[in-house]
């Protein structure tokens, strides 16, 4: 058991840091997987804020997350737009919700509310600007640091995933406030390395893979 907790964990650390530093070119690729935990943990959430279900607490839990993460991970296969509205989305909804944590919040409708609607302005502002590569680029960046954190604080602190929902934040700061200073310079390092390697790579939009 000791071994596959090692296996597990050297897997989850590899893939984070090639998402932190490969991400905008791996972008097609890591969408259906991107899509999918996305979509499990918003549906997951989503019911914990707004009917006190804990998380992952019951089967009702498991089946909305999964059955929200499987049309996610289609929908953002199929559209191109979807795929990046839902990559913005998603790192607005971790900020929003993230600050409200920061400031002390633990998870409630509240914090949903703000996370929700932090990660639709940042579906607006990506497509008014047109600034879809960078927001791929601090995604992945942002999303491959936490990886790599998540799973050291796993780790290192033994948290479980319904503790760790509750204020993220909170909990690494509580520990130590080099988890946070750890993340910030992965996620920066991150980000510096994808624009310094991706200057003429652009991810070409692909039309919708369906046929109506």
């Amino acid at each position: 058991m000791g071994f596959e907790l090692f296996c597990a964990t050297m897997l989850a650390l590899l893939f984070g840091l090639v998402v932190c530093f490969g991400g905008y070119r791996l972008f097609l690729s890591l969408l259906p997987i991107w899509g999918f935990f996305f979509g499990f943990a918003l549906g997951a959430t989503s019911l914990q804020a707004l009917f006190g279900i804990g998380f992952l607490a019951t089967v009702t839990s498991w089946v909305v997350g999964f059955l929200v993460g499987a049309l996610f991970a289609v929908l953002s296969y199929m559209f191109y737009a979807f795929a990046v509205a839902m990559i913005a989305g998603s790192v607005g909804y971790a900020l929003g919700a993230g600050f409200m944590n920061l400031i002390g919040l633990d998870w409630n409708w509240l914090v949903w509310l703000v996370g929700v609607v932090v990660g639709a302005a940042a579906i607006v502002v990506t497509f008014y600007f047109s600034i879809q590569k960078y927001v791929i680029v601090a995604a992945t960046a942002i999303g491959g640091a936490g990886m790599i954190v998540i799973t050291l604080m796993f780790g290192y602190i033994g948290m479980t995933l319904a503790r760790f929902f509750e204020n993220p934040i909170r909990l690494a700061l509580n520990d130590s406030p080099l988890w946070a200073v750890f993340f910030l310079l992965l996620a920066a390092a991150g980000i510096a390395v994808q624009l310094a390697t991706t200057r003429t790579y652009v991810v070409e939009e692909y039309e919708p893979r369906v046929n109506w």
